[in-house]
């Protein structure tokens, strides 16, 4: 009994030990985003275009491949995933940082050799996105091993651990969203962007050795992870794909009589190209299955309208990413402001994860859903009254997108892209002041309510499709980010983003109405019904 005892005593240790360091590819990954929309702003001459476009890439490659990192997941074994998502995501961090590094210190003569700086920076840009993009891939499929696979095993089913270990988790995730912006910032500010490169590339090879050895640590410790259950679910889909793989061996075998010499060669040149048209004809039927059996799984969980609701969520412009950013500096805000606005932000989330552990000890899990989804709207509302506040620009009579042929000769068409400042400040500071009070408060609500969903989502999804299931799910959150970042191209006007912010209000409503309509058919449906009185 004992032994057992302290078994599980070294298995909490790891799992704490694991926990902190899941803060170094964290914070490594926080310092890369921060540090990388500052880059392209400098590179595309203080213009926010690029960062936009970068958006794009990274949300739509998660969109298109989310569901294949998903089945990737399932169908490996834990140790080895993991092992590979941190080597993906940190080579191609370090190769980005030399590429970048290389930019900022031979610009120029880069502009000589190759006659121009557009060719060679179209060539770059396009490198240095798609870096980027599969960093942020193998990025996703480490979080869904670790975050949503990893926590479930280890904490055994114990829904009071598995709640710990989650917002301990989230908790670390604030306190990095304080200090890494904060420190590779200092270093761009005080040094040089290419002296913030060599931060981030140096910080990235360090903490890729180090959390090697820790990934080892812990599986000596927890033998168990390296172990898989069997793939029921999955399994028929899986044998498909091998009778394919079986059958398209059977067709590339040479089949019939000898064919004479000189007509040999000809007619091998033939069939091996028809074999390769249908192999990869076949690998393409291979991924549409997968795709569409991962999505069919997804719709067939019971907490897919909770899921569903969280996706809903990312199609705001009430964070503080780049586009807000950008709409701050053309109300008079410097960026001193907004680091402290930042680091506020962060603080409200780590609120967010002590409310979250107590509304749950409390009122269960459910009701503490419905409780976080109240706070989160209600502090959103700040941000509607501050369209119609003092100092706002919103302008009814500027709601129709920038397509006429005049409308580039509008300076303030362009000086959200600019990302400066108004040269008229605002008469009144009311109407920015709400604004981020309201994204400032929210982020209370909106972090308890994430941790509700995601506890939701690793009780309620079998072992064997956690991957499929959550790779999904990255998929529909990214479908809606690059649906915010394409409203925020076509209205990119000042005076357009109030608009903005009714439409993000509409989803994060309706994201939250989904999940009051789970809450009551879970109501319903148990013995111990959550509060009632909160849908009133």
């Amino acid at each position: 009994m004992d032994f057992f005892h302290l078994v599980s005593e070294a298995s909490k240790a790891a799992v704490l030990h694991h926990s902190w360091f899941l803060s170094s590819p964290k914070c490594g990954d926080r310092m890369w985003h921060f540090a990388m929309s500052v880059f392209l702003i400098e590179l595309y001459g203080h213009n926010l275009l690029l960062t936009a476009v970068f958006g794009l890439v990274v949300a739509g490659s998660v969109l298109i491949f989310g569901v294949l990192i998903g089945d990737w997941i399932d169908r490996k074994p834990r140790n080895k995933v993991a092992h590979a998502s941190l080597f993906i995501q940190n080579t191609s961090v370090t190769a980005c940082c030399v590429l970048l590094m290389l930019l900022f210190s031979y610009r120029r003569e880069m502009e000589q050799i190759w006659h121009g700086w557009f060719t060679v920076s179209v060539a770059c840009y396009t490198v240095l996105i798609t870096l980027a993009a599969v960093a942020n891939l193998a990025g996703t499929a480490l979080t869904i091993t670790i975050q949503r696979d990893w926590i479930v095993s280890l904490t055994g089913g114990n829904r009071g651990q598995l709640a710990g270990m989650n917002a301990a988790v989230r908790r670390l995730d604030q306190i990095i969203n304080i200090f890494a912006p904060l420190s590779v910032g200092q270093v761009m500010t005080w040094a040089s962007h290419v002296i913030g490169c060599g931060f981030i590339l140096g910080w990235n090879l360090v903490s890729l050795l180090v959390e090697f050895l820790f990934l080892s640590r812990v599986y000596q410790l927890v033998p168990q992870l390296a172990v898989k259950p069997h793939q029921q679910t999955w399994g028929h889909f899986l044998e498909r794909q091998q009778e394919l793989g079986c059958h398209s061996q059977v067709e590339s075998w040479p089949q019939g009589p000898h064919k004479p010499k000189d007509s040999r060669s000809h007619l091998e040149g033939k069939q091996v190209t028809t074999e390769r048209f249908l192999l990869c004809l076949r690998n393409t039927r291979r991924l549409l299955h997968t795709c569409r059996e991962g999505w069919e799984t997804y719709c067939r969980q019971t907490i897919f309208l909770p899921g569903l609701g969280l996706a809903f969520l990312y199609m705001t412009v009430l964070g503080f990413d780049c586009i807000t950013t950008g709409y701050a500096y053309t109300q008079g805000i410097g960026g001193s402001l907004l680091s402290i606005l930042t680091a506020l932000s962060a603080l409200s989330g780590l609120m967010g994860t002590i409310l979250f552990t107590w509304l749950r000890r409390h009122y269960g899990l459910v009701t503490t859903g419905v409780i976080s989804s109240w706070l989160h709207i209600g502090c959103l509302t700040l941000c509607v009254f501050s369209v119609f506040a003092p100092g706002s620009p919103f302008d009814m009579a500027v709601l129709s997108f920038p397509l006429s042929k005049n409308s580039s000769s509008n300076h303030e068409f362009t000086v959200l892209f600019d990302g400066q400042q108004d040269p008229e400040q605002p008469e009144s500071y009311v109407s920015i002041v709400l604004l981020f009070s309201g994204v400032i408060l929210a982020r209370i609500g909106l972090w308890s309510f994430d941790l509700t969903v995601t506890q939701l989502l690793q009780e309620n999804i079998p072992e064997a499709e956690r991957g499929a299931v959550n790779g999904v799910q990255c998929s529909l959150n990214y479908l809606m980010d690059l649906i915010h970042f394409i409203l925020v191209m076509l209205a990119p006007r000042p005076q357009q983003f109030g608009m903005l912010v009714f439409i993000s209000m509409l989803f994060v409503t309706t994201g939250h109405v989904l999940y009051f309509f789970y809450a009551r058919n879970t109501s319903q449906s148990n013995s111990n019904p959550i509060c009632t009185e909160c849908f009133h």
